[in-house]
């Protein structure tokens, strides 16, 4: 029993070795930046405390002080984080519904079909994905609505509503592309009228009809062209620019406040 009983200093002392080599690693020390409070020999400093600030993703998002009107409801209507929300909700309900769905027009509308009847909680997730898709344009919309009443588009915000225009322009392709992927009767038509309208663009219009459509009318090109780019291209982009808006909210000073 006593022999146990100084074993447990060297058990500790051993612990203690052991996590400094630990810390000290250049792979430890890859992973952690200079001022994490995992890095070895962090000390409770100024430097290292805006250290942790600037190298935190959470803090960058989350500033440590936040204006009074920023938090309201009645002010923001929380647009900006329901417009994000479902962006999550439409990317989880995506991958999902990717794993039963085949963008080839032999089998498109099939799988569609077969998502319903045979998939359990198929159709449950389409329509959360559909009807999201729907809120989403709506509260991007009034998102935007609320930013230019409040004047929050004037200096320094200027450069924030631009991208603001850029990712409600995303989104509602974002979502005129997802309208082809059931492949029936109301997508053909839909996507018809939308790409005969881009080929009366002034000077390049037929070539983006054409890159569009993958030839000269709709068949099995226009919908893989258009499952790649509504699964793929699109909401790489978005989330890119989502990145760059929220980033300069904070840059910028937060949210605008009351006129």
């Amino acid at each position: 029993m006593a022999k146990s009983v100084q074993d447990k200093p060297k058990i500790t002392e051993k612990l203690s070795e052991l996590g400094d080599t630990v810390q000290g690693s250049q792979a430890w020390n890859s992973i952690f930046r200079p001022g994490s409070v995992f890095r070895k020999g962090y000390t409770d400093s100024p430097r290292n405390r805006s250290y942790v600030i600037m190298n935190s993703v959470l803090y960058h998002l989350h500033p440590v002080k936040v204006k009074r009107h920023a938090v309201k409801v009645s002010y923001t209507l929380c647009l900006g984080g329901l417009s994000f929300f479902l962006f999550i909700l439409l990317t989880v309900t995506g991958i999902f519904l990717m794993f039963f769905y085949r963008p080839d027009s032999a089998s498109a509308w099939n799988d569609i079909q077969s998502l319903h009847t045979s998939v359990t909680f198929g159709l449950l997730v389409r329509n959360m994905h559909r009807w999201g898709a729907h809120l989403m344009v709506l509260s991007v919309f009034l998102h935007m609505a609320r930013v230019f009443y409040h004047g929050a588009y004037k200096p320094p915000r200027e450069f924030n509503w631009v991208i603001g225009v850029i990712l409600l322009t995303l989104t509602l392709l974002l979502s005129f592309t997802g309208y082809l992927l059931p492949w029936d009767q109301l997508a053909l038509w839909a996507v018809t009228v939308g790409t005969n309208m881009m080929g009366y663009t002034p000077v390049f219009g037929n070539q983006v009809r054409f890159a569009l459509l993958g030839g000269t009318e709709i068949g099995a090109e226009t919908l893989l062209r258009w499952y790649v780019l509504h699964v793929l291209l699109l909401p790489f982009v978005i989330v890119i620019f989502m990145a760059i808006h929220f980033w300069r909210v904070r840059k910028d000073g937060g949210i605008s406040g009351p006129l």
